[in-house]
């Protein structure tokens, strides 16, 4: 069954009431509304718990799309009790984790700002991410992080603006990543903008972000590894840079 994905229009919202339209028989759990993130684009999927009616809770390992965009499955870790189909629940997302993903992801659009070279690859993670960048050229990491922290610095606002599939069709030139194409299929393609007007950046994204640049807090570009005579990885940290990083 197509879920309302609340996220996509609310990236704080960390609560939601919800009602079960169907169970797998792995356990997954699907509801008619959601504020879970399903694993895409690189962003892992949120974890939590679902409260029950008695206060009770339904404890999730992961959140996944189903075989295509609009289903999305909750996965219960191991041992946890299920619902039933029509059963009301209250949605709890694991904050503290998902807000680290959302400032992770914002820095790895700022990094794609600093070093605007076709993007091969990328992972977010809670401490570390990665960006891998079609390019041979030699950057210094120090330079790159003084960059990123005056972008996080000047604070500029970080918002979502939605496209029609076709828009992106039309202007290809928008999507930075060289091997993945957005999905299209749902009708709108979000675009994630950076600075007023989109002045600093706006490339299509589905995942979650802050909604200015000093919410990133303390960024640096930990290494720089070379994976071929023409990729470079960035690896990205929170805080400030130290010798053993």
């Amino acid at each position: 069954m197509t879920v309302n994905a609340l996220y996509r229009d609310d990236f704080y919202l960390s609560t939601a009431e919800a009602v079960v339209t169907a169970i797998h028989e792995d356990g997954g759990i699907e509801l008619d509304q959601t504020c879970f993130y399903a694993t895409s684009g690189g962003q892992p999927g949120d974890t939590g718990f679902l409260e029950r009616g008695d206060g009770s809770r339904i404890m999730l390992g992961q959140t996944k799309h189903g075989p295509i965009k609009d289903i999305i499955i909750h996965v219960p870790l191991e041992n946890q009790p299920l619902p039933i189909v029509g059963e009301k629940l209250v949605l709890h997302i694991d904050w503290a984790r998902r807000y680290k993903l959302m400032r992770m992801h914002t820095a790895c659009h700022l990094l794609s700002v600093v070093c605007p070279y076709p993007i091969t690859g990328a992972a977010v993670g809670e401490d570390e991410s990665r960006v891998d960048f079609d390019m041979s050229e030699t950057i210094d990491k120090d330079e790159v992080t003084a960059r990123m922290m005056a972008l996080v610095n000047e604070n500029h606002p970080v918002f979502v603006r939605w496209i029609t599939d076709e828009e992106l069709i039309a202007n290809p030139g928008i999507v930075k990543s060289k091997n993945v194409r957005p999905p299209i299929g749902l009708g709108r393609v979000s675009l994630v903008c950076i600075g007023e007007d989109s002045a600093i950046d706006s490339q299509p994204c589905g995942g979650t972000h802050v909604s200015e640049t000093q919410e990133v807090g303390a960024i640096h570009i930990a290494k720089i590894e070379k994976k071929g005579k023409e990729n470079r990885r960035f690896r990205i940290r929170f805080g400030v840079p130290t010798d053993e990083n």
